[in-house]
């Protein structure tokens, strides 16, 4: 089968970055009369993520998305997968901090064990390999957070150290690199527009 495309986009907090994701894939999937599937690593832990869940939820509403909840372990959404689909997963940074903390309840989270994080990231990149060779069309949307100042706590920067590795890696991956800037795409990487000139 023929890969499919993969596009990474990024962008600070409300940049637009998730609507220009959701518009992109739905004129695709239109244009070839294929299924939107939407991936959704959100968790509603308070009122704020609960209101973002449910505007996304709202946004996404005009079009028959097929929407499956995948907080942690992305490998899960292999088998639901068609072939030819226009996926979108919405996000990278917010599965990162779920994967983090996983194990928190019996007092041994992810990001105190060792080697921990490195399997869920070295399982990240077959899953995303994976989905890539399946679906027509992978958009993964992530936060940019590595313009902000350093932070004083060590958790904090770890995390930053894991999206920066994880955003680089993709990017590699990625045919297409976009960041969202005051909802102007900022295009980085383009492989297709490269093959042409």
């Amino acid at each position: 089968m023929v890969r499919g495309k993969l596009t990474f986009i990024s962008g600070g907090v409300r940049s637009g970055k998730s609507s220009y994701a959701e518009k992109l894939l739905v004129n695709e999937a239109q244009n070839n009369a294929a299924r939107l599937v939407y991936i959704a690593s959100g968790v509603a832990t308070d009122s704020e993520m609960r209101a973002r869940i449910e505007r996304h939820k709202s946004d996404r509403s005009t079009h028959s998305w097929t929407t499956f909840e995948q907080p942690v372990e992305l490998e899960g959404i292999l088998p639901s997968i068609q072939p030819g689909d226009y996926v979108l997963w919405d996000c990278l940074t917010t599965w990162l901090a779920n994967e983090l903390y996983t194990g928190w309840e019996s007092g041994k989270p992810c990001i105190g064990q060792s080697g921990c994080m490195e399997q869920k990231e070295k399982q990240l990149y077959t899953t995303i390999d994976t989905l890539v060779s399946q679906a027509a069309h992978l958009v993964i949307v992530s936060n940019e957070v590595l313009d902000e100042l350093p932070s004083k706590y060590a958790e904090t920067e770890m995390y930053r150290k894991w999206i920066g590795r994880i955003h680089q890696v993709l990017v590699k991956k990625a045919d297409t690199a976009i960041e969202m800037d005051y909802g102007i795409p900022i295009v980085w990487k383009n492989e297709q527009q490269e093959m042409t000139q």
